[in-house]
């Protein structure tokens, strides 16, 4: 059975069967973020779903601004893009927030990289024939 998602700016286009699309997780969430998708297989029911890590905009207690706006602008430019995992942070967020809603990636605020692939896992499989990547953002960021 096919999928069709939105993968591109909240266009709809097919997804086939064993498509992979693209998870980007900020670094404190990544090596627990893979571990858990390599744990389940790198799948979520019909598509593979890989997970890009993304630099840390955090040294110290500096943070990088340049960095957080490349990390949010880089899963932008990303047409198999469904979602955004990162670490709880309103200095991050504040900034990174607004550059996915524009691109309509949602995202996933948690802790743990480990809850937060396996719930981005759980909403993937549970999404039907419509846009994936909008399903994600009306369950995470729309209600």
């Amino acid at each position: 059975m096919a999928l069709a998602g939105a993968l591109g700016c909240g266009e709809a286009e097919g997804v086939a069967d064993g498509a992979t699309v693209t998870a980007y997780v900020e670094a404190p969430l990544c090596a627990d973020a893979q571990r858990e998708l390599k744990r389940q297989d790198g799948r979520a029911g019909d598509l593979k779903l890989e997970a890009v890590c993304l630099p840390d905009p955090r040294e110290a207690r500096n943070l990088s601004l340049a960095t957080v706006g490349a990390n949010a602008r880089e899963a932008t430019q990303d047409s198999t893009a469904v979602a955004y995992l990162e670490a709880p942070d309103p200095r991050v967020s504040r900034f990174t927030h607004p550059i996915l809603e524009k691109a309509e990636i949602p995202w996933i605020a948690e802790s743990s990289g480990v809850t937060a692939m396996s719930r981005l896992l759980e909403l993937i499989e549970s999404t039907d024939s419509g846009s994936v990547r909008q399903q994600l953002r009306e369950e995470l960021n729309e209600s």
